[in-house]
């Protein structure tokens, strides 16, 4: 694929039937440079929106709807960011929590998950052109002119100027309000700075490396160098802070129809690239494949794979021509990936097979090729305001006061780095832990400290650390805080105050109008069972994980998503007080798509014992043996997915004293 894209002159479209960039190119870039306006011209609004994420467009609609005068100034060639670039697996939590701008967006797609990214952007497109908004399209950031605190404009590289009461900053970076002087956070705080306690590293063992590979470019030796994608930095201690963002990709869409197009072998391809890979597969006993593949939006897998890991650490506050080295450095370590997984005789024959019988989708993303125009930027600038949302609220620990919508996702972060621990290649920083119930995020996180900023909104930055980040940072969850956004800049206008001022009673009695759920009375989730009284607890967590689990979005416990039977397996081990008789308890939570015949081993003081588990029925707490154990750390149980029928789930074992 030629990924040099000519020189575009479409500067400024009013959005109208069929309405987009005036001049459709070939090629893929993030950044590519505009000729001046000619003459430069100065855009007056009430609010200016500035980025074109889904959070973006519904800033600006909203304006819109609220009587006032609203632009969209979007950085490249299409609106949506990553709905409309390839992410249509809907990462939602709790359908029930989502409201408002969000539900009317879904509802002209026709569909929440797994619809095609054309038909996304179509429906953003459609939105704007009802609440008549233009769009100015190419037009990047070059300065913010302020008047003591306050934005007065933007100029763009152009040289056109954008004038307006009022600034939405909606971009996947926060590039706005870093000009704008405020104050903003990027990368990983440590468990100490808000009370956490997942934050920082993180040494999991999901997407990671399933068996021991070694690192150097000649086993054994480590005089010979590290292999590529390996960082010869220290990994760090467990939960202190670091500058390393997670990892991007691109969400590709694929198609196994005839029609697809076959993956393109990408400008200097390098096959030392993917040595890791090479000796990963080897080492495997079961192969598995390096990438998501099945029809439509397809995500990283495991421990090497589509997230170009350590590679974007400089992005959130590069410059643009840097944005570029950067972009075109994953396009080529992705389509790279690709071409070696597909083609290269060191990997095997079934993942070969696998690759080669997919490509990309016909009908999407035409103008680059089928391949994903938006990068993944999962993760930029964090606003540092007067509210910071932490795991505290994510847990519901800390419930805010003034909610403007729900969040409900997993506290997720991708891997941030990939290094040597014990000789071995290891991941680091893939947290994926559930959270228990929807819960609300505060209007101050979207606000600056008014000493900073009186007149600007961070719908998609917002004030957060990296953890809580992890959770809210979901497209439908942009578009809530996008809205809100929109509502409160006219309110604040209207009352002649700043955006910290605006009166919460006025702006929630304004959401609730528009369908916005602020607080969470849907089903929740039963109460814990308690299990049996006493005895020892082990939780996956600290058990002995092989092959690739998943962990639930909602309850957070590993299944292993019904693949790669066999290869899969989770060992508990106790430390027993003392010898004697022990009933064995396993926990898990039932549902019509679990196995009914779970394999389950049990190392007891006599030795093995083999006990086949229904998943299917019953859940919680499960007695399922009763033997004797010596102290120590002799028992243990495995629960594998061989031969299974079923999602496999694990959780917990207990070890409760059986007394007589």
């Amino acid at each position: 694929m030629k990924l040099l894209l000519p020189i575009l002159f479409a500067l400024c479209v009013t959005v109208a039937p069929a309405a987009g960039p005036a001049t459709p190119s070939p090629g893929l870039h993030y950044y590519y440079p505009v000729p001046p306006a000619n003459p430069p011209r100065v855009i007056e609004a009430d609010i200016c929106v500035y980025g074109g994420t889904p959070g973006g467009v519904a800033a600006a609609v909203q304006s819109a709807r609220m009587g006032k005068k609203a632009v969209l100034v979007v950085t490249r060639r299409h609106v949506g960011g990553m709905t409309s670039g390839g992410l249509t697996a809907t990462d939602i939590g709790r359908r029930e929590a989502i409201g408002g701008f969000a539900n009317e967006v879904y509802a002209k797609i026709g569909k929440t998950s797994g619809f095609r990214p054309s038909q996304a952007e179509a429906a953003f497109l459609e939105l704007l052109q009802e609440a008549v908004v233009p769009i100015f399209y190419e037009h990047r950031l070059k300065d913010v002119v302020k008047e003591g605190t306050r934005i007065e404009s933007i100029r763009i590289e152009n040289g056109n100027t954008v004038r307006a009461k009022m600034f939405v900053d909606a971009t996947y970076e926060g590039d706005l309000m870093a000009k704008a002087g405020v104050s903003f956070h990027v990368g990983r705080e440590g468990n100490a700075a808000y009370g956490e306690t997942i934050n920082g590293v993180q040494f999991r063992k999901t997407h990671n490396f399933s068996v021991a590979v070694d690192p150097y470019r000649e086993p054994g030796k480590p005089a010979s160098g590290l292999l590529p994608t390996i960082s010869a930095e220290a990994p760090g201690k467990a939960g202190e802070g670091d500058k390393k963002v997670q990892a991007y990709n691109f969400r590709m869409w694929l198609s196994d129809a005839a029609g697809r197009t076959p993956f393109p072998k990408p400008e200097g391809y390098d096959r030392d690239r993917y040595a890791l890979l090479e000796r990963y597969l080897k080492a495997q006993p079961n192969p598995m494949q390096p990438t998501q593949l099945h029809n439509g939006d397809c995500n990283n897998n495991g421990g090497f794979s589509s997230d170009h890991i350590g590679a974007n650490y400089a992005w959130p506050e590069a410059d643009y021509a840097t944005r570029e080295r950067i972009f075109q450095d994953h396009v080529n370590y992705q389509q790279g990936l690709m071409w070696f997984s597909q083609n290269d005789p060191a990997v095997p024959d079934s993942v070969r097979k696998k690759t080669a019988s997919f490509g990309l989708a016909a009908g999407e993303f035409p103008e680059t090729g089928g391949w994903p125009h938006e990068l993944y930027v999962r993760e930029g600038r964090r606003m540092i305001s007067d509210y910071v949302m932490t795991e505290a609220e994510c847990t519901s620990r800390k419930i805010v006061a003034d909610p403007v919508g729900l969040a409900s996702y997993t506290m997720d972060s991708h891997n941030c780095q990939r290094v040597v621990i014990n000789g071995a290649v290891r991941n680091e920083g893939d947290v994926q832990t559930g959270v228990p119930r929807p819960y609300p995020v505060s209007y101050r996180s979207l606000v600056p400290k008014e000493a900073e900023c009186p007149n600007l909104f961070v719908p998609v930055c917002l004030s957060s650390s990296h953890m809580a980040y992890g959770s809210i940072r979901m497209e439908p969850v942009f578009m809530i805080l996008g809205q809100t956004s929109g509502t409160a800049a006219a309110l604040a206008i209207d009352a002649k105050t700043s955006v910290q001022k605006v009166d919460y009673a006025k702006l929630r009695e304004r959401l609730l109008a528009d369908k916005q759920v602020l607080a969470w009375d849907g089903p929740m989730p039963a109460a814990a069972d308690p299990g049996p009284q006493g005895g020892i607890e082990v939780g996956h967590a600290t058990a002995k994980i092989t092959g690739e689990w998943l962990t639930s979005t909602v309850a957070g416990y590993l299944h292993d998503n019904d693949a790669d039977k066999g290869a899969k397996s989770v060992t508990f081990t106790p430390d027993l007080p003392t010898d004697g008789t022990y009933d064995v308890y396993l926990k898990w939570t039932q549902n019509r798509n679990r196995a009914t015949n779970v394999p389950v081993e049990i190392t007891t003081a006599s030795g093995q014992e083999s006990v086949t588990v229904n998943q299917r029925e019953k859940g919680g707490w499960v007695k399922i043996a009763t033997g004797k154990f010596k102290a120590g750390t002799s028992a243990s149980l495995t629960i594998s997915n061989k031969a299974t029928d079923g999602h496999v789930i694990a959780d917990a074992v207990r070890w409760v004293p059986a007394w007589k």
